[in-house]
């Protein structure tokens, strides 16, 4: 891969990485509610389990849903509803609390399997893959596609989760929480609604 092409597939993937997208919402709201320590596999399933995916997109699972697109229809109708469904359980947790062991963070398996319903995800692996891969060397371009999705991976989403730990003394007051997952939560839906319809 050429030092130019390289070098624009870094900031493409660091720019996607670290803009706002239901991966990032997530990772902010359970830093608030749950703190870095215990964000930590959500965060570790979002910085291996996005990678994964580019990399089975980019070696063949792509041939698979040009045959059967029907497919791709189906996963936008279960990310809709799992976005949904998140949004709910954000927009209704209570205020932060030192001690709350009954809730529990997304784990790292949940995250990595949130991978295939995020449509940003979807967006950016394709993106990436139809842009800087080179047909002459496809194998080789696609497995950099991947390596640089791998490392920027968790400077890029680890920052949004630090964000969300250090408001969490603000958040320990219920009239600021409530406020903050509702909006985390409209946030959320709202980063889905312009790769849904393209």
């Amino acid at each position: 891969m050429r030092y130019d092409v390289l070098s624009a597939l870094i900031l493409f993937a660091f720019v996607a990485g670290v803009t706002p997208g239901p991966n990032n919402m997530m990772l902010m709201a359970s830093g608030v509610n749950f703190g870095f320590r215990r964000t930590l596999p959500h965060l570790l399933g979002v910085c291996l389990g996005f990678p994964a995916m580019v990399a089975l997109v980019g070696f063949g699972l792509d041939a698979i849903f040009s045959h059967f697109p029907g497919f791709l229809v189906a996963l936008r109708y279960v990310s809709v509803a799992y976005m949904l469904w998140l949004a709910y359980k954000i927009a209704t947790a209570g205020p932060v609390r030192g001690t709350d062991s009954v809730r529990r963070p997304l784990g790292f398996f949940g995250a990595a399997a949130f991978q295939w319903v995020n449509p940003k995800g979807w967006v950016m692996a394709i993106s990436a893959l139809t842009t800087y891969t080179v047909m002459a060397d496809y194998t080789g371009s696609a497995a950099i596609v991947v390596l640089v999705f791998l490392l920027l991976a968790f400077p890029s989403s680890g920052i949004w989760v630090v964000s969300g730990a250090a408001m969490r003394p603000i958040l320990s007051d219920p009239a600021r929480a409530r406020p903050f997952n509702v909006m985390m939560a409209v946030l959320l839906l709202t980063s889905i609604v312009p790769v849904l319809f393209e």
